[in-house]
């Protein structure tokens, strides 16, 4: 009988070892290399790009009622200007430590005429005017004024016209005093949406 060659395979058996434990120095690093990526991400967009704002008083109602929660957009005006019927967040020109939210209603270089509740807006686009439309106002009110607005200077009105402390009172808007635009309401869920009370009447800018 002929001597059959067979290929000898020595299989080793492998000691798999259970993971080692993190020493709690190594866990407290690990820790804190994760905090330091989040606030390296987190930061940024809470102080250049958006930050939380909660409406306070009823001046912009019905659009916003008191205790609707936003996100303000910090970022779009650094490449455009804010344009008629948004709604923006700014420091109060009497007080910029304090907040308000308005809406747009005079761009850089309009003349604003209110009578009575009837916004009129001229500019270079329409020299005799043109009455502003307004549908998200509910509450009238009576003012006979105008306004002239300088090269970086925005009207400024909220929407309950009747209860608001605004540009007929404390006058034109500086520019550098704008926050940013009302970008999401977060609060309540029933009334989320992006870009909450913006509108954009054709033809008027």
């Amino acid at each position: 009988m002929e001597n059959q060659n067979t290929n000898n395979i020595e299989v080793q058996n492998l000691e798999i070892l259970p993971p080692t434990k993190p020493t709690a120095r190594e866990s407290v690093w690990d820790l804190a290399k994760f905090l330091l990526i989040a606030l390296a991400i987190v930061l940024p967009i809470r102080f250049f790009v958006a930050q939380p704002f909660v409406v306070s008083g009823l001046s912009m109602y019905p659009t916003f009622n008191n205790g609707n929660y936003l996100i303000v957009d910090e970022i779009s005006y650094k490449m455009h200007n804010p344009a008629r019927g948004d709604v923006i967040i700014f420091h109060y020109p009497k007080d910029p430590t304090k907040y308000f939210i308005k809406r747009v209603i005079g761009l850089p270089g309009e003349t604003v005429k209110i009578d009575g509740s009837t916004v009129s807006i001229k500019n270079s686009a329409h020299p005799d005017g043109f009455v502003l439309d307004e549908p998200y106002v509910k509450n009238k009110s009576s003012n006979q004024s105008q306004y002239v607005l300088g090269p970086d200077e925005y009207f400024m009105m909220g929407d309950n016209r009747s209860a608001s402390s605004d540009s007929r009172i404390w006058g034109n808007l500086p520019k550098k005093l704008i926050v940013g635009r009302a970008f999401l309401r977060l609060y309540p869920l029933s009334d989320l949406n992006v870009l909450p009370g913006e509108y954009k009447p054709e033809g008027t800018n």
